[in-house]
């Protein structure tokens, strides 16, 4: 892990109201790309208290990525047993990390994930690379496999 860099494993209850400015800036660059290609999405407008219920009943875990202490970047998970075999999955909510600190730090992030889930005996991580598509290269190389191709449909 870099200097000054830390990931903790945190009560997404307990750092809501801290990363809210970051989720922000995260859900605006997603729709800012999303509406370059015709997609536009409602305002920010989150379902906080789900995402809290979810943290309490162990279904949803939170990941903070801090420099020196404050938050710079994060990741939710959401845990679940899969419909057809029973089998512990988990789907990415949202992995995050502010532009300014995008030097390598974001991979350690998933990195991080990734053994935590592991040791939680999770089979399989899903996740979408929806804000900056480029990412969908790094997960490559850190052994994510292509499983499906995304579409939207607009009403």
């Amino acid at each position: 892990m870099r200097e000054g860099y830390s990931i903790t494993l945190e009560p997404v209850e307990d750092t809501f109201e801290e990363l809210d400015p970051i989720y922000r800036k995260h859900y605006s660059e997603m729709t800012a790309r999303l509406e370059g290609i015709g997609i536009v999405t409602s305002p920010y407008n989150p379902r906080t208290d789900r995402y809290i219920h979810a943290s309490k009943a162990g279904g949803l875990l939170g990941f903070v990525l801090r420099f020196n202490g404050k938050a710079v970047g994060y990741s939710n998970i959401y845990l679940a047993l899969d419909m057809h075999n029973q089998d512990l999955i988990a789907q990415e909510d949202t992995i995050y990390v502010l532009p300014e600190h995008r030097n390598g730090v974001g991979k350690e992030l998933v990195k991080q994930v990734l053994k935590e889930l592991k040791g939680r005996g999770v089979k399989r991580l899903d996740v979408s690379a929806v804000t900056d598509l480029r990412v969908s290269k790094i997960w490559e190389r850190m052994g994510f496999k292509h499983s499906a191709e995304q579409m939207t449909y607009l009403f």
